[in-house]
């Protein structure tokens, strides 16, 4: 047997797979989708399965052996592979990188170089050290190396640590051995966890053995007689730290019991469970309003014919979504088939998690970044082992490795952090559509504020783009919160005016009195401001030197607790300046407002006042989202006040109040998408209010009140900002009316920069002329659109001691960009390899910073 195997090599080739042999012994283990070592060249190399054959058109004598198999199931199943192979030629990205994103971090492979003594030097095997002419010169010419060579030919191979811990000091003795090639590298792949092992204790004979056993022991043998007389009551097997913790027994006296026999010790393989201890109370599916039935039915009707089809379910904030999504999923699983849940906040999990396991119990796996590494690893593994039915998780969930896949929701599906930033570039909701086409699974994505390029798919006549049935996407809707309760009242606050009316606070009048209001009445509060940090910037007030990143053109962040400035793109972190580093002045003022500034701010304003903060710097920890969420709900806090992980899918009955600090921040941003980011924060936000028996009420302070976006957000209306968006993307030519790629390119020098992206523009505008004419062709009712824009310094010109420019590309029609990207991309490689050059491209981008 022959298996063809994609190589992890960063190098062009890696999109074409190699030929190996299947030694006999491993047929059994090698299937699509395993993961195995490989020799290629000098080096052991991890590598996945995409074929098998039993011939090859390779010379077969030339082909060497796959070394190692390392998973006893293939970690990715055929479908998967295939996946892969769509995801390298959309994404632009090679074809490994694609399969190594389907796999948590657990499964992939580090790699072991270790010491051996060279196969033809004379002391390795015995063989006689003059029998062959020019091997004399192998021979050890002193004691050390005699001594060097002796312990590594005893060990069979060691690390560079073994060896330097046993040889102190032979670090240049060491390096000559191999210079030499009296020592060799070998590389092994090895994985970097392996399945948790526990040590269980089970009866090894019947009740009435056992408590005849304990009768003829002893007196003295107290102990050994209650070990004996537990287990002829639960006879089921408990784990040994367990059992001694118990009952107070040691191990010293569960081995004497095991020795004679009676009791059985073994080894067991357990799942790390990020859940155990917690209780789920298990609940039932909740009465359905009319508007629930309504879009629950043709999802559910569709899920019985095990078609294909897209549903878009634009639902008020509080109009009862996700219960739609589990009684879709219960008809999904009553089918014996399989569902995936995308989330796409770490600090949604936990409530998502509570409410999916409480309704499906342990048939729910759980895949998100916050859990260890042992943690992923075993919900990955119960998923291959059918364990599981359910699995909830942010976007790397969607390759979840089942096979009987029926319905993947996306909540909340037009949020970004569905998009990866590191190659492969994927969209987690266009992976789910393709996923789901291939396996005739529904996709459901559910939001109160739909993105654009969703909507315009599901309504008829909205720009939709060529070649693309708008009714592929089929629009439901539920317009009206459960039980007709209202949506909150929303207040739009000039900041202009507070600034007239002499009030400098960052809390305007009306939001200040609010929140006394909540405090008074024993309500709660989320507080929004989407700015991590004390202070946006620093300056000195003497000359306006204002102090940045030495490595990005970007200003430094302030954080007051640990009296830091930080660099959110690089990481650079440096003590708070004493004086101005350009005139050594000591007026240095931070300006802008941070999180910590606003909870600095609450506690003078308001004595006593209870504040949780949850942003990246207080989240940073494991569980640290649940914590802090748990102890809000238990009203040990009177505000929770954060960035945009608090705007969305928090669902808290006390809450009667959302205040937005600044709606501006992302607004004035350099991004086509700014309008329809802020009026979806702000429509996200606001549905945290009033969303049980107390209504709510929000504050929304702003310098710019009268843009579309925060009028339409205030009024609840999507309608209305969807009309002024449309118009607005229309007359400009950006998303939905046609397609964009970003073209990233960086390096240390800014003259190689400039010729490599005009290079890099001149060869796709090139590209573009010899497809054009099979473009045109096809029938299309439009002419295929295909320009190029730039290259131009990108917005922040520089990070991590790298410029970068870019190019934007905007195209509708019958273009096989792809295929073009990929043809441009291939003529870079060289200059890629030789001069340290960096192209990123970036498909349908998120983010044009």
């Amino acid at each position: 047997m022959f298996a063809q195997v994609i190589v992890d090599v960063p190098a062009k080739q890696t999109n074409r797979p190699f030929d190996y042999i299947v030694p006999p012994e491993l047929r059994t283990w090698v299937g699509i989708g395993s993961r195995v070592g490989v020799p290629f060249g000098p080096r052991t190399l991890q590598g996945f399965v995409v074929g098998l054959a039993e011939a090859t058109s390779m010379d077969a004598s030339k082909l060497k052996k796959i070394e190692q198999v390392l998973d006893l199931m293939p970690p990715l199943n055929p479908e998967l592979v295939q996946l892969a192979r769509w995801m390298s030629r959309t994404y632009i990205c090679h074809e490994i990188t694609a399969l190594q994103a389907m796999i948590p971090g657990a499964l992939k492979a580090k790699y072991e170089k270790r010491i051996t003594v060279a196969e033809h030097n004379g002391i390795n095997g015995g063989d006689d050290p003059h029998g062959a002419p020019g091997q004399a010169m192998l021979l050890p010419e002193s004691p050390e190396e005699q001594a060097i060579l002796a312990f590594v030919r005893q060990k069979g191979s060691v690390t560079t640590d073994m060896m330097l811990s046993r040889f102190p000091g032979a670090g240049p003795l060491l390096k000559r051995l191999l210079e030499q090639g009296k020592l060799a590298w070998e590389q092994t792949v090895k994985d970097r966890l392996n399945a948790k092992k526990l040590l269980v204790v089970e009866p090894a004979a019947d009740a009435g053995t056992l408590v005849s056993a304990s009768g003829r022991l002893p007196a003295g043998a107290k102990r050994q007689k209650e070990l004996l007389l537990f287990f002829a009551e639960h006879p089921e097997p408990v784990p040994l730290a367990e059992l001694t913790d118990k009952l107070g027994v040691g191990a010293g006296t569960v081995k004497s019991v095991a020795e004679k026999g009676w009791l059985a010790v073994k080894e067991r393989e357990v799942f790390r469970d990020p859940y155990a201890g917690k209780a789920f109370a298990r609940t039932a599916p909740l009465p359905l309003t009319e508007q629930q039935r309504g879009v629950l039915k043709p999802i559910a009707e569709t899920l019985d014919r095990r078609d294909h089809r897209v549903f878009l379910l634009h639902g008020v904030t509080g109009s009862g979504k996700t219960e739609v999504y589990l009684q879709a999923i219960q008809t999904c699983l009553d089918q014996g088939r399989e569902a995936i849940v995308l989330v796409p906040e770490i600090s949604l999990t936990p409530q998502m998690v509570e409410r999916f396991k409480g309704r499906f119990g342990d048939a729910v796996a759980v895949m998100h970044s916050r859990l260890s590494q042992g943690e992923r690893y075993d919900e990955w593994r119960k998923i291959g082992l059918k364990r599981v039915k359910v699995v909830i998780g942010a976007r790397s969930a969607i390759f979840a490795p089942f096979e009987n896949l029926g319905l993947v929701i996306i909540d909340e599906e037009h949020e970004a952090s569905y998009k990866q930033e590191e190659s492969p570039k994927y969209h987690a909701r266009d992976v789910a559509i393709e996923r789901a086409a291939r396996q005739g699974a529904v996709v459901v994505l559910g939001s109160a504020t739909p993105s654009l390029e969703s909507y315009a798919k599901s309504v008829s006549g909205k720009a939709g783009r060529d070649g693309e049935d708008a009714s592929s996407y089929t629009l439901l809707t539920m317009s009206e919160r459960v039980e007709g309760r209202p949506l909150p009242e929303v207040h739009v606050v000039d900041l202009r005016e507070e600034l007239k009316a002499g009030n400098r606070s960052m809390f305007s009048r009306g939001l200040y009195e609010a929140i006394e209001r909540r405090l008074r009445r024993n309500e709660q509060t989320v507080l929004l401001l989407n700015r991590r940090g004390y202070s946006t910037f620093v300056m000195c007030r003497s000359c306006g030197h204002v102090v940045q990143c030495p490595h990005c053109d970007i200003s430094l962040t302030y954080h007051q607790v640990s009296r830091t400035m930080r660099c959110h793109y690089c990481g650079l972190s440096q003590p708070e300046p004493k004086t101005c580093p350009s005139c050594e002045s000591e007026h240095i003022r931070y300006f802008g407002t941070g999180t910590q500034r606003v909870e600095e701010e609450l506690g003078k304003l308001f004595p006593g006042i209870r504040v949780i903060r949850m942003d990246v710097d207080t989240t940073s920890e494991k569980g640290a989202h649940e914590k802090l969420l748990s102890r809000f709900r238990s009203k040990q806090a009177d505000v929770l006040l954060g960035t945009q992980m608090v705007a969305k899918g928090l669902d808290f009955p006390d809450v009667t109040l959302v205040g937005v600090i600044a709606a501006d921040t992302v607004l004035h941003l350099p991004d086509f998408r700014a309008a329809e980011k802020t009026f979806q924060l702000l429509t996200q936000v606001a549905g945290r209010a009033g969303r049980h028996k107390l209504p709510g009420e929000v504050f929304i302070q702003t310098y710019t009140p009268d843009h579309y976006s925060i009028v339409t957000a205030s009024g609840h209306n999507y309608e209305a900002f969807l009309d002024s968006e449309l118009e607005m993307r229309r007359q400009r030519g950006y998303p939905p009316y046609c397609e964009l790629v970003l073209i990233t390119l960086s390096h240390e020098q800014v003259p190689l920069l400039v010729r490599a992206g005009e290079s890099f523009a001149s060869r796709l505008k090139q590209g573009w002329e010899r497809l054009r004419p099979k473009a045109a062709g096809g029938g299309q009712t439009e002419e295929p659109y295909f320009e190029v824009y730039g290259p131009v310094a990108s917005p922040i010109p520089r990070i991590k001691d790298r410029y970068r420019f870019q190019c934007m590309i905007k195209y509708r029609g019958n273009v096989d960009v792809s295929a073009l990207l990929a043809e441009t991309a291939a003529a870079f490689d060289e200059t890629v390899r030789k001069d340290k050059l960096q192209i990123s491209i970036d498909v349908n981008p998120q983010v044009l910073m």
